[in-house]
């Protein structure tokens, strides 16, 4: 135990390095970023500026970091009902009533970036390499933000570069040889767009020097574009496909998971999807590892440190929900979980179902502890890794069923990934006390149809990430 309070202490200390202000004036700066990254790292810091009110029972911190928790949580569809319905039926304690006034952080800055002056584009000159765009006023670092995004349909790649508080003077035609298409528009009232889109990868970096912005790009050899005409059957190995995934298909041997309708076993039905899994992604160039490939049984607490040790990008965990009898034709859905000290009752009901293999002797009270803290640095990898599988599995199951339910990606107190030194999520794939979802998920057919979505998920991670 006293191990535990000791790695404990640690990350306390790390996680309050920054006073409560510095935190927030960064969390209140990310918001005004519209990009996915920004504000998860927004959602991350309110988060953790909400654990620490609560322990020093700081009323003013507790408001500000609750309704930095719901405007970033909803801005990134992750459900953040328990915290908007505490911020509602909060009661401030009376001293903090007689202090000034509150404004909120968010409402402040809004009003200060209506009051910055804007940044014109005065040239965009290219290249043999490179595009160069001049601005009136001195760029700093926090207005550029850079970003990829790849179709796999249209098998198009976009390199983007959102330079905030900043806007065109007058509309660019912009045309490059060996790029498919350059795109610079205004777009939104204070944030000017640059989009390299191209239909074979390209190497982009950039730099920043007062009030020029730099593009440099290289195209890579066209050479492997006609191995692919010749090879056309084959599906190209890709640079980011040099990646280790660790599968854990949840409970085996003794501990069955939950038994559901026609008494179908969890862990029967989520070791065939695992099995499924592994496969679709060994075909597509992955190293991919199981924490089990049989039924036998494995501590919660080994599951992590096995994929630690193999080195892992990211370790998914999967899993099967279940509800008492009299419910069962009531919940149906497909949900992702990453791991979070989640104080809602769903959550905790979930997690305590998933937990009960546990052997560790550390009480509840120190494992909500060391939920607090734990793998918080991890949470906003995490979290998009959910995202982006709950799209892969929806969009791939939704083709050929119409009726599988969205249950969103959600926060939650999991044992499993406690630990993990990399992206960490639990996927519970349906009900299997559900009749419906039940008999689908012992369909060799929908397995199949449901790990190619969860390999779906994987890919475009990999590739914004």
């Amino acid at each position: 135990m006293l191990r535990w309070i000791a790695i404990l202490f640690i990350f306390v200390q790390a996680l309050y390095a920054l006073s409560d202000g510095e935190i927030l004036k960064r969390a209140d700066a990310l918001m005004k970023n519209p990009s996915s990254s920004a504000q998860f790292r927004a959602y991350n810091d309110y988060k953790n500026l909400y654990l620490k009110s609560v322990v020093s029972e700081d009323a003013k911190l507790k408001i500000d970091s609750l309704q930095g928790i719901v405007k970033s949580g909803k801005n990134l569809h992750i459900d953040v009902s328990q915290y908007s319905d505490e911020l509602i039926n909060y009661k401030a304690p009376k001293t903090l009533e007689k202090a000034k006034k509150y404004k909120p952080a968010l409402v402040d800055t809004t009003k200060k970036i209506k009051l910055q002056s804007l940044h014109k584009l005065k040239s965009i000159d290219m290249k043999d390499n490179s595009f160069v765009l001049k601005f009136d006023n001195k760029l700093n670092s926090d207005q550029i933000n850079y970003f990829t995004l790849y179709n796999s349909t249209h098998k198009r790649y976009k390199y983007v570069f959102d330079i905030y508080n900043a806007v065109l003077t007058e509309s660019k035609n912009l045309k490059k040889e060996g790029i498919t298409r350059i795109k610079l528009a205004q777009y939104n009232s204070n944030t000017l767009r640059l989009v390299i889109e191209n239909t074979q990868k390209m190497d982009i970096t950039s730099t920043h020097d007062n009030n020029e912005l730099v593009i440099n790009f290289s195209l890579k050899s066209n050479k492997s574009q006609f191995i692919k005409v010749k090879k056309e059957h084959i599906t190209p190995a890709r640079a980011d496909r040099d990646k280790i995934i660790v599968i854990d298909a949840g409970h085996g041997g003794k501990d069955p998971g939950a038994t559901g309708y026609k008494r179908y076993r969890e862990k029967v039905v989520v070791l065939d999807i695992a099995k499924n899994l592994k496969t679709i992604l060994n075909a597509r160039g992955y190293t991919v590892y199981m924490t089990r490939d049989r039924d036998k049984f494995v501590k919660l607490s080994d599951r992590t440190v096995y994929a630690n040790k193999k080195d892992a990008d990211i370790f998914i965990s999967i899993h099967a929900n279940a509800v008492e009898k009299k419910q069962a034709e009531h919940a149906s859905g497909v949900e992702c979980y990453f791991l979070s000290p989640s104080r809602s009752k769903r959550a905790e009901n979930v997690a305590a179902k998933e937990n009960s293999a546990d052997m560790s002797l550390m009480n509840t009270y120190g494992k909500q502890s060391f939920l607090n803290v734990l793998n918080h640095h991890k949470i906003i990898a995490s979290n998009k890794l959910a995202i982006d599988l709950q799209r892969g599995i929806l969009g791939t199951l939704n083709k050929s069923y119409s009726d599988v339910k969205d249950s969103g990606v959600r926060e939650g107190p999991f044992w499993v990934l406690v630990g993990a030194q990399m992206p960490a999520v639990l996927v519970e794939v349906g009900f299997i006390s559900n009749p419906t979802e039940a008999k689908r998920l012992v369909e060799r057919r929908y397995q199949k149809k449901f790990a190619l979505g969860m390999a779906n998920g994987i890919e475009r991670y990999f590739i914004n990430n």
